[in-house]
């Protein structure tokens, strides 16, 4: 995504009670860019999508974007924009399932290292979305084994 940037903040300043501190959003900023993965999906399943990413409680707006892909072409994509945010760090639980989020799907090696250096808030308390998360990736790797 051309000319856009990765931004955490805290809608109407408030922290998310799921991850503990700013949740991404993208804002334009000539010159930048964000990696991501493209997800073909229905048009039947944006209203679930759409309340997944907050839009009914007035959190998210959803917009559409140009996203160059690696191999040139542009398509056009729906993605998520935080409404009346203040810009605040991501707990380290958050920037964890981001960074790993580009590494499982080979986002350039530059772009992780960009979010590695992501800084947080240092929030050590517990996430259980996280500690759920980081529960079903152990069961998948035993199942796999």
């Amino acid at each position: 995504l051309q000319d856009f940037k990765l931004e955490f903040g805290h809608h109407q300043g408030r922290t998310s009670s799921v991850w503990r501190g700013g949740t991404a959003t993208i804002g334009q900023s000539p010159g930048d860019e964000v990696w991501g993965i493209v997800w073909k999906m229905n048009t039947s399943n944006l209203s679930s999508l759409d309340k997944q990413e907050g839009v009914d409680d007035g959190i998210y707006v959803p917009v559409e974007v140009n996203v160059h892909t690696q191999v040139g072409k542009v398509l056009t994509c729906r993605s998520y924009q935080m409404k009346d945010y203040v810009c605040g760090p991501p707990s380290p639980q958050y920037k964890k399932v981001i960074c790993m989020g580009a590494k499982q799907n080979g986002l350039p090696t530059d772009y992780q290292k960009k979010l590695e250096a992501i800084e947080t808030n240092n929030y050590a308390g517990p996430v259980p979305i996280m500690e759920d998360i980081e529960a079903a990736i152990k069961a998948k790797k035993i199942n796999s084994a």
